[in-house]
């Protein structure tokens, strides 16, 4: 048998490494030896360890979902919590996945000042994001943690899932976000922040909000 040391696997922009018959405890040391300051992403499904080595492209579209997120709340005022890459993970259900982004909303109270989470007493992210450029997201992964709300990009378009009875269901609209178009206004968003950089495209979204909510007085 051959045995390889974490520093032997190069994971390059773009490419997955999967990495069978990985144990919890492996698991657990793993992250420890991979540590915060990376720019890897990984998930665990069962033995299963998925070691992903995002895009350039990906990093920034993933960026951007979370300013729109950001714009929306604090243009209306709305309490939160960034909870932005943090390693979600149960080992009951044999379970681990770290999000593009992600926020606590509505549990935001319940997990400030803490340093980490535990989702066996803490809950799960309100709202998750996951963009599908360097490979497809495991969303059986975030419906095992309780992940209430995901947002996936993919092909430049997002989808918005809720959780429901343990799976997820597509929606038109984000409970997060009620009578928000936000499926449309990511996509133009998106797409202008493309033509003319975030800072410049953040600042309009911004303003575009602010009259949205004026006009519904």
């Amino acid at each position: 048998m051959v045995t390889l040391q974490l520093r032997q696997i190069k994971v390059l922009p773009s490419q997955r490494v999967d990495l069978e018959g990985i144990g919890w405890s492996e698991f657990e040391a793993i992250l420890a030896e991979l540590g915060e300051s990376r720019s890897t992403r990984i998930a665990y499904n069962n033995n299963t360890l998925t070691i992903v080595a995002p895009l350039f492209r990906h990093e920034k579209s993933k960026v951007a979902l979370g300013d729109i997120v950001k714009v929306l709340l604090d243009e209306q005022n709305i309490d939160y919590d960034s909870s932005a890459s943090t390693t979600l993970k149960r080992q009951d259900r044999g379970k681990g996945v770290e999000p593009d982004d992600s926020f606590y909303i509505q549990n935001y109270e319940r997990v400030l000042n803490k340093d980490r989470i535990d989702l066996t007493v803490d809950p799960p992210p309100d709202l998750a994001i996951e963009v599908n450029l360097t490979s497809k997201t495991q969303a059986n992964l975030y419906a095992a943690l309780g992940v209430p709300e995901l947002w996936r990009y993919d092909q430049d378009c997002l989808r918005i899932d809720v959780l429901q009875a343990g799976r997820y269901v597509q929606v038109e609209e984000s409970p997060t976000f009620p009578g928000w178009p936000i499926v449309e206004l990511a996509d133009k968003y998106m797409a202008r922040a493309r033509e003319v950089g975030q800072g410049r495209a953040v600042r309009e979204l911004r303003q575009q909000v602010r009259k949205r909510l004026a006009d519904l007085g």
